[in-house]
């Protein structure tokens, strides 16, 4: 009983959010017509601020460690969820780049598009293309965020960091900003947040909407710059061992935690 109460309580906050995004979202689509103009950046303002009220909505306990970046970067974190999009989204207006099939799903894909996620096209050859994008992204002083896993895992283990979109960082010298990412449910690693296998949105949304809210901590590490001579998979396998020791160093919270000022 008490799980079917959450599931309706949180379930009608998340259709708030959603009707709130999808008129948002419609005028921004609006303006861009209207005004003849792209407004990337208040598309990455106002996706930021969508995307804090996801995170409210959603059952969810966040801890922030470090700092944000003091300059435009692209973010590299490790892949548990698509949870992952708001939590980190949140924290600041980031350009997003996601799986091909996201822009399939039912409104979540559609709102995606309107975020100004780049999507990419597995084993399509497109990496070049990509890569110029995120490139000009990062003259522009516009920061993104990339799984550079390629898919999401259970939060166990962490897979490789493929290199092949770094090409635009190294090019254009910027920073790389590693995450780190875990999710904590009665003292071990929360395999229910994970969206992984056969799982599918709603589904997990179901599962997730229904449980006592879980912990997260997200720890933001040094930032990272290419070193002179280094290619865009040296960079990678760096901010790996970045993430990779973060996260083996990890304990479960013995205590309750504070909501993160980041996050409020």
């Amino acid at each position: 009983m008490i799980a079917h109460l959450r599931l309706i309580g949180r379930s009608l906050l998340l259709l708030l959010w959603l009707s709130a995004s999808l008129l948002l979202a419609g005028a921004l689509k609006l303006l861009q017509v209207l005004s003849r103009q792209p407004a990337e950046h208040l598309r990455q303002r106002l996706s930021r601020l969508c995307l804090h009220w996801l995170v409210r909505c959603l059952p969810l306990r966040v801890r922030v460690h470090g700092h944000l970046p003091g300059q435009t970067a692209l973010w590299l974190s490790n892949h548990v969820s698509w949870c992952d999009i708001p939590l980190l989204g949140a924290l600041q207006p980031l350009t997003f780049l996601s799986k091909a099939e996201v822009r399939t799903w039912p409104l979540a894909g559609w709102l995606a598009a309107q975020a100004g996620t780049l999507f990419i096209q597995r084993g399509a050859g497109d990496s070049n293309d990509i890569g110029a994008q995120i490139g000009q992204q990062l003259q522009e002083d516009r920061a993104l965020l990339l799984f550079p896993e390629g898919t999401t895992t259970d939060g166990q283990s962490l897979r490789t960091f493929h290199g092949r979109l770094l090409s635009g960082v190294i090019e254009q010298q910027r920073a790389v900003q590693p995450v780190a990412i875990r999710y904590w449910r009665d003292g071990a690693v929360d395999l229910q947040a994970a969206f992984i296998g056969d799982d599918d949105l709603l589904s997990h949304l179901r599962r997730l909407l229904s449980a006592p809210a879980a912990e997260v901590e997200i720890h933001l590490l040094p930032l990272l710059l290419p070193l002179p001579e280094e290619n865009r998979n040296q960079l990678a396998r760096r901010a790996q061992h970045c993430v990779g020791d973060c996260l083996e160093r990890l304990r479960a919270p013995s205590a309750e935690p504070q909501a993160s000022a980041l996050t409020s």
